[in-house]
């Protein structure tokens, strides 16, 4: 349980004890991969880059050309020489662009696999812990948000860089005196964009948050539309939706309010220094070595700088959005897995069950919900829970596959504490039918025979479905066994889906088999012909049945029930009766409002 309380400290993206630029590199570690593509790319802007320089000094070779009055010359080699850098110029630009969009989305396809990897190997307490909708935006908006910190950010570092350090290496090879009154321009630029770089990330944290805050609201509504209708919550959930996106609205309206002044303050920084540049350059001292094309050049290249740095300073705002993203993103891919310390393997379990002086408490819970369990359960037989809602039958059931750790005590299964097996065996040897069905967008031969039942037969599928009496239904409908469910079936009635779970169990074929109200969804007449089927797999299987009609389970051989978390009376079902106690006032009150 501690992994849990861990799960839910680390959750919060701005605890992550790290800085941007670690982030940062950690995300460019996924380029690795792509190291050919974005070797390609960088070659791509390296000609792009050189190119701008290359414009400038082909710029005071038409002005030296003119003023020598050697024109003639070069008619016929200046148009080609500017026709060669643009074409030069364009193959750049679609090598570095082209390549780059490669890497950046190889880089987002690895990030949403391994998170999906991860998802699916995390405790049932993280699933609890965080609301679906925000974990579907980490999975969606925090990785495009990726997209654009490696495609966009890094294209226009490469590019952009790459030709400020061309025009200023040119201006230095012009005159270096002027080059260095020019320099003194970083510095004031590189403040401007460091407490931009911290608004930025601040703001996109926000953003992030309040866009699962949207997913959350909508992932709920529509979910829930039914009862939204049923129970006139269309007001109330418009108003929190509104809520929501006024949120998001709002922090991203900041972030653009920081970017707009952002750019400007930089470009005026940049005028006063080209104004002070242009004072200098026109004094006789400095220039008297400098040829008219040589000033033009120089100028031309000083002015060429605005545009890259002006770009430079504008691809803050992607690149704090990208390194907020990867934040949420890290600190997901490093929640802690579910813990399997388990060495033990076992091919099949005979289904043998002792609880020993179990006890569980959920995580954040003040009381505990299951309180010194002590039961036995041999292989082959049936133990039946009932209670009040609430009283733990769930709870109990839902330990035996370890989708919890239990805190004290221990449960046992054929001798072996059930921390000794490997998951996987100790799984494999488990069927479950919950109250909630849960079924997969796919068809109905896909959801009976799911995960490692996906290789069986149609002719087992067939049996299984005929043995929870779903084939007469399966039959009616015209693609049969291949029908789409719909998402978690919604294509199917209640009482359907409760057949196709119940089909999925008994082609499992598990030794251990937990039925969490199963036959809770369905309609008499099908319950009946459920119950004989399941009367038929529960022979020579050890059962664990949670039941709220008691007369489901009068044939269990333990009847056990369950009570603020503890177990108050266990026997048969004549037993139990004859105690006059717990079960005999819940047998009497639902046969009495049956009778009524």
């Amino acid at each position: 349980m501690q992994d849990k309380e861990n799960i839910e400290t680390e959750v919060p993206v701005q605890k992550v004890p790290v800085s941007g630029t670690q982030i940062y590199f950690r995300l460019l570690g996924y380029v690795r991969s792509s190291w050919l593509y974005l070797l390609l790319s960088v070659i791509g802007y390296v000609i792009y880059a050189a190119m701008e320089p290359a414009l400038a000094a082909l710029l005071k070779h038409i002005v030296d050309v003119v003023s020598e009055g050697n024109i003639s010359e070069s008619r016929l080699v200046i148009p080609m020489a500017i026709l060669g850098v643009f074409i030069a110029r364009g193959i750049g630009t679609f090598l570095g662009n082209y390549f780059m969009a490669k890497v950046a989305n190889n880089v987002v396809f690895d990030l949403r696999t391994h998170m999906f990897n991860k998802l699916v190997r995390l405790p049932s307490s993280y699933f609890h812990s965080i609301p679906t909708g925000r974990l579907l935006a980490k999975l969606t908006y925090d990785t495009e948000q990726v997209i654009g910190s490696i495609t966009q950010a890094i294209r226009v570092v490469l590019r952009e860089g790459l030709t400020v350090v061309g025009l200023l290496g040119y201006m230095i090879y012009m005159n270096w005196r002027l080059s260095l009154l020019f320099l003194l321009v970083v510095p004031l630029i590189g403040l401007v964009v460091s407490y931009a770089s911290k608004r930025f990330r601040k703001l996109s944290t926000r953003i992030q948050n309040a866009m699962g805050g949207v997913t959350d609201v909508a992932s709920e509504a529509i979910k829930g539309h039914e009862v939204v209708k049923i129970f006139g919550g269309s007001e109330y959930e418009i108003k929190r939706f509104h809520k929501a996106a006024h949120e998001n609205r709002r922090s991203q309206l900041k972030m653009e309010m920081t970017k707009s002044l952002n750019i400007p303050l930089v470009q005026f920084i940049l005028a006063v220094m080209m104004a002070i540049l242009i004072w200098f350059a026109l004094s006789p001292s400095i220039s008297s070595h400098m040829s008219p094309g040589d000033f033009i050049a120089f100028l031309t290249a000083a002015g060429m700088l605005g545009k890259p740095i002006r770009q430079l300073t504008d691809v803050n705002s992607i690149l704090q959005k990208g390194i907020a993203a990867s934040y949420s993103i890290f600190d997901f891919l490093d929640l802690p897995e579910e813990v399997d310390k388990g060495q033990t393997t076992a091919t099949r379990f005979k289904g043998n069950i002792e609880w020993e002086t179990m006890s569980f408490k959920y995580s954040g819970a003040e009381k505990q919900t299951l309180k010194n369990i002590n039961l036995s359960l041999p292989a082959g037989k049936t133990l039946a829970l009932v209670g009040r809602s609430g009283s733990g039958k769930s709870t109990m059931a839902n330990l035996i596959p370890r989708f919890y750790d239990i805190d004290e005590g221990q449960i046992s299964i054929d001798g072996v504490a059930i921390n000794d097996y490997k998951l996987t065996e100790l799984r494999s040897n488990i069927a479950l039918v919950n109250q909630q069905v849960v079924l997969f967008n796919g068809t109905i031969r896909e959801n009976i025979a799911y995960g490692c039942l996906q290789d069986t037969s149609l002719e087992d599928v067939i049996e299984a479905a005929k043995a929870a009496n779903a084939w007469d239904f399966i039959q009616e409908l015209d693609q049969g066994v291949d029908t789409m469910v719909g998402e978690n079936g919604v294509l199917l009635s209640g009482g359907q889906r409760q057949r196709i779970a119940i089909a999925r169990a008994i082609l499992k074929n598990a030794p251990i088999l937990i039925l969490d109200e199963a036959t809770s969804a369905l309609d008499t007449e099908s319950e009946r012909a459920i119950q004989t089927a399941l009367d038929g797999l529960m022979e020579n299987r050890t059962t664990i049945a949670i039941a709220h009609r008691l007369s489901t389970i009068e044939n269990a051989d333990i009847i056990a029930v369950v009570d603020h978390g503890e177990i108050i009376e266990q026997g048969s079902h004549s037993e139990l009766l004859a105690m006059n106690g717990a079960y005999a006032q819940l047998h009497n009150q639902q046969f009495s409002d049956a009778a009524d």
